[in-house]
Parts: structure tokens; sequence; C-alpha cells
């Protein structure tokens, strides 16, 4: 399986135990291990997996202030499948530079598609696209002229 896909399982898996961290509280190695128990994960980056399940509890603060001020309420007003992709996605924003930022962007309207509530990828597409403008200015200027 392409390194890619790969990837894309991950994020997929990944928006789910942020969320389930998110709002059930769980312990990070208690639900590593469920995920690892309840998924094929030979068809998974289990490194990606680990590396951002782990990073956003400790960069929590800096990936939410990355993205808090483009949001049009409060972070606690945020439906919890939405505040789990935006900080999955904050964080390889902030500190995945080997992934490119429209990469981060597509992966996180195609999660909001598939897990997000109605029209919640244009809302995560319009913030995100903010966090890239602002945290990889250099990469989206030099986009904007290939």
């Amino acid at each position: 399986m392409s390194k890619p896909k790969m990837r894309q399982k991950a994020r997929r898996l990944l928006a789910q135990a942020l969320y389930s961290w998110d709002v059930g509280k769980t312990d990070l190695i208690d639900i590593e291990a469920e995920f690892h128990g309840d998924n094929n994960m030979a068809t998974v980056d289990t490194e990606l997996f680990h590396e951002i399940l782990f990073g956003v509890p400790k960069n929590l603060t800096e990936i939410d202030a990355a993205y808090e001020s483009y949001l049009d309420r409060k972070q606690d007003q945020l439906d919890p499948v939405s505040r789990a992709i935006l900080r999955l996605s904050t964080y390889e924003m902030l500190y995945r530079i080997d992934v490119p930022y429209k990469v981060v962007i597509n992966e996180g309207v195609n999660l909001a598609k598939t897990f997000g509530p109605t029209d919640a990828f244009k809302y995560i597409n319009g913030i995100l696209d903010r966090v890239a403008i602002a945290k990889r200015s250099i990469e989206v200027a030099a986009n904007k002229r290939a």
C-alpha cells in the first residue's frame, strides 16, 4: 500500500481517536491500544498515528492558538468532530512541514465531509486556509507564483 494511502487511513483514525480523547477524556495509551486492537493497522501509517495522537495533547495550547482567532465562535462551542479535525490538521500544518499545506487542507476537508456535520467542510476549509497563510506564508506565496 502506498505511503499517501497509509497516511490517509491514519488521519481517518486520528480524527476518531482525537474525538475520543477530547469527549471521553480517555487516556492516550488506552486509545492507542484500542485502535490497534480494533483496526487493521498494517494498512495504516502507525508512526504518523502515534506522533499526532500524542503530539496534539502535548502541543494543545499552541495548536488551538494557531486557529482560534479565525473561529466565529468560542472554542468550546465547536462541535467535537470539527475540533478534532482542526487540531489534527493544524498539528500537521505546524509540525509536519514535509506535508504540503494543500494536502493538509484537502485531508481536513475530506475528513469533515466524512465525519463532520453538514457543511462543516466549508468552515474547516476556510479556517485551515487562514492557518496556512499565517503559518506557511513562504510556501503559500511560492505556490501562488507557480
